[in-house]
């Protein structure tokens, strides 16, 4: 099996920064693209940065200039910096990833979640 596993969450005054990491093990053969989701309380998720293979990125309107997606493929580990953070960004953070299990399958793949609040 594919383990997603976040850490970096936590709550931070408005302004401030924090930097999400999410960690890829088990029997992940090849990773293709990775990203970051965000389901706030009461709404559905949303995609808040991705990285292909790559390298291209795409974000949210919401967080362009703000936060930043990178990727180790070495260590199998995606990262978002976030910057100047706002009551907006409250919520749980999804790590996601897509590739290859060792015998072949293309799956898709998801963390549990790490939570981020910014209080008002």
């Amino acid at each position: 099996q594919v383990q997603l596993v976040e850490s970096g969450g936590g709550l931070v005054q408005p302004g401030g920064s924090l930097r999400l990491s999410c960690v890829i093990s088990g029997s992940i053969f090849k990773i293709n693209d990775m990203g970051w989701y965000r389901q706030a309380p009461g709404k559905q998720p949303d995609l808040v940065a991705g990285i292909t293979s790559g390298g291209s990125t795409n974000y949210a309107d919401s967080v362009k200039g703000r936060f930043t997606i990178s990727r180790d493929n070495a260590k199998n580990t995606v990262y978002l910096q976030m910057n100047s953070l706002k009551q907006d960004d409250t919520a749980v953070y999804y790590c996601n990833a897509d590739g290859w299990e060792s015998y072949g399958d293309y799956a898709e793949y998801w963390g549990q979640g790490t939570q981020v609040t910014v209080p008002s």
